[in-house]
């Protein structure tokens, strides 16, 4: 039995909550219920299972939301961000302290993990000798954990080369009880052996899905390099609510503070000046309060665009991602964040209209083409899909083959699509995770996919 979860976004605090421990209680209670489902064969006779294989589709750990990158300001030294040049030592020292402390904020979480890996979590019933499960007896069969991690955007971090990335990944490995190696995590499953193993197995094609988002992934450079939703991340989703607290946390009430800091957590990223917008409606802040709040952003956002990471991403005579941005983060006292909400609205159906879905980039994956995979998986989105791609008549049955994604395990709050100018953005949590069957697993079965949504 092959499971795939992705995008659980785990960060060290300082930047929103990740998602509570309790998912991961919960994943542990359902993946001994179906490990048990699954030791029921095709024949309708009971074998236990002789292995369990987790696939972490990327941005699980998420350096990028962190208020450490903040610590230093451009020109000092030690200056570092994710653009910065990795081969220089203070930026594998700057990761690694993210990283600890991501783990140390999710030590009940990843421990939970860890144990599933250690090979007496799941623990199922015997065989009798008529092919049915005995409960006469206190006999168990314990099933081992296999757990990969594969990079996303969130996460690209841990894609980079070099002993001390390696170190890095090696203490990710013993506190998630990963059976990655310490080089690289792979992005694609061209770099792991094991997975082209596990995905022929099993039929499916895996990966992030970060590939198709200009935004978040740069085809010119690789994955092993920064891109603009980085840079945003980093210097405005991260900095605003800091500078927020720092300037004007006493004339302010809690509750526009407390919102701010969700603004990691608003989905899609682009949104976050409705978000701040409906905010400052809802908790009443006076046109003198907002004004000041729009100082702090104009300031951030000249700031930002002035970034020479930002501007040499800019391309001349053509409107691109970086133009978008200016409209979005530049705003001068001629306008209000009401104002820019059209802007926010028009962009998104430039750039993002399709980004719901990523099925149309399913239908040219070499292995839907050559149908070696009868299941193309992505995540990225965080909108859990099932989609029908094509059906070949064979004898004596078909061959189907679909796209899913992966969904999230997560706590945002998503633009609605009905009226988006109208600044409505719906809380709650969600939990999804994909169950993929081989030979004659759970009854025949080749798939079931899980997905919960909880209120906060």
């Amino acid at each position: 039995m092959l499971i795939v979860i992705s995008d659980l976004h785990l960060v060290d605090g300082t930047c929103g909550k990740p998602i509570s421990a309790s998912a991961f209680q919960l994943f542990a209670a359902r993946l001994n219920e179906l490990a048990f489902n699954a030791s029921w064969r095709a024949d309708k006779t009971y074998r236990p299972l002789n292995g369990i294989d987790i696939l972490l589709l990327g941005d699980i750990l998420d350096p990028q939301h962190s208020t450490l990158w903040l610590d230093t300001h451009p020109g000092a030294t030690g200056y570092v961000r994710p653009w910065t040049d990795f081969r220089l030592p203070e930026y594998a020292k700057k990761l690694n302290a993210i990283n600890q402390a991501i783990l140390n904020y999710n030590a009940e979480a990843t421990g939970i993990l860890r144990h599933l890996a250690g090979g007496n979590a799941i623990l199922l019933p015997p065989a009798d000798r008529r092919g049915r499960a005995s409960f006469d007896t206190q006999e168990q069969v314990a099933v081992p954990v296999r757990i990969h991690y594969m990079a996303g955007n969130h996460d690209w971090y841990y894609h980079l080369p070099g002993p001390a990335f390696d170190q890095i990944r090696q203490e990710i490995i013993q506190a998630m009880g990963l059976a990655n190696p310490s080089s690289p995590f792979p992005h694609e499953v061209k770099e792991s052996e094991t997975l082209r193993r596990l995905f022929a197995e099993y039929k499916i094609y895996a990966q992030h899905g970060d590939l198709y988002d200009s935004f978040n992934y740069s085809k010119d450079k690789g994955r092993d390099a920064a891109t603009l939703g980085d840079a945003f991340a980093v210097e405005v989703l991260n900095r605003f609510p800091v500078e927020a607290q720092q300037r004007l946390g006493q004339e302010l009430p809690k509750g526009i503070l407390d919102s701010l800091s969700e603004l990691v957590n608003v989905r899609p990223a682009l949104a976050t000046p409705l978000w701040i917008s409906s905010q400052l409606r809802q908790n009443n802040i006076s046109p003198a309060d907002q004004k000041k709040i729009k100082e702090v952003w104009d300031e951030m956002g000249n700031e930002f665009l002035a970034l020479p990471f930002v501007r040499e991403a800019d391309r001349k005579f053509k409107f691109d991602l970086v133009d978008g941005l200016e409209l979005i983060v530049k705003l001068t006292d001629r306008f209000s964040f009401k104002n820019i909400d059209d802007v926010v609205v028009w962009m998104r159906k430039q750039f993002w209209s399709e980004e719901l879905t990523f099925a149309k980039h399913a239908l040219r994956e070499h292995a839907f083409l050559n149908r070696s995979a009868k299941f193309i998986v992505y995540g990225h989105t965080h909108h859990h899909e099932i989609v029908p791609l094509d059906s070949i008549p064979t004898t004596p049955h078909p061959t189907n083959q679909m796209y899913l994604n992966s969904g999230t395990w997560h706590s945002y709050y998503d633009l609605a699509v009905f009226k988006p100018e109208e600044q409505k953005f719906i809380p709650y949590q969600v939990l999804t995770y994909l169950s993929f069957f081989k030979d004659d697993e759970r009854d025949g079965r080749r798939f079931e996919t899980w997905s919960g949504a909880f209120s906060d």
